[in-house]
């Protein structure tokens, strides 16, 4: 309920993001097990605006002990990123252990190409924004803990097959 309720009210509010991550992984069909949701959100300000009142207005708090809207500010986001090592912000809903979503600090790569590039997965009256693979791919492989590089052979045997 919670990937499937956040995806829908991100769609209703036409934010603008893109899932990567495990989910994103398991989007693009791979079998692989997660409990967050990671996403990168476009930093235009009114985008961002929409996205950060949406969570605030689902009952999201920030884990660092700021308020949410903080997010909205580059040099926060600078800060945290190169003196703090904080390359996600997390938020969490209070009442609902589990629940937290991972909002990517800085831009990976250029968002607009890769919202271009992105997967859209249909749902039931909603859609879902997931970073190709090759960008997946891209953000995963500095990373390298265990679960990226099972996650990146997958990717791109899958590349390799043309599927």
């Amino acid at each position: 309920m919670f990937f499937s309720d956040t995806f829908r009210a991100l769609d209703k509010a036409e934010v603008r993001y893109l899932v990567v991550g495990g989910v994103a992984v398991v989007l693009h069909g791979f079998v692989r097990a997660t409990a967050d949701l990671d996403l990168i959100v476009d930093f235009e300000p009114t985008n961002l605006s929409r996205f950060l009142g949406l969570m605030k207005s689902r009952g999201y708090l920030p884990k660092p002990p700021v308020p949410l809207e903080a997010f909205a500010d580059p040099e926060n986001r600078r800060v945290w990123r190169e003196e703090k090592g904080m390359k996600v912000f997390t938020v969490h809903h209070p009442e609902r252990v589990g629940e937290l979503v991972d909002i990517f600090s800085w831009e990976p790569f250029p968002f607009g190409e890769a919202y271009v590039r992105r997967l859209v997965v249909p749902m039931d009256g909603y859609s879902i924004s997931v970073a190709a693979i090759a960008d997946l791919i891209a953000l995963k492989r500095p990373a390298g803990r265990p679960q990226d590089l099972e996650d990146i052979k997958a990717m791109e045997a899958r590349l390799r097959a043309g599927s």
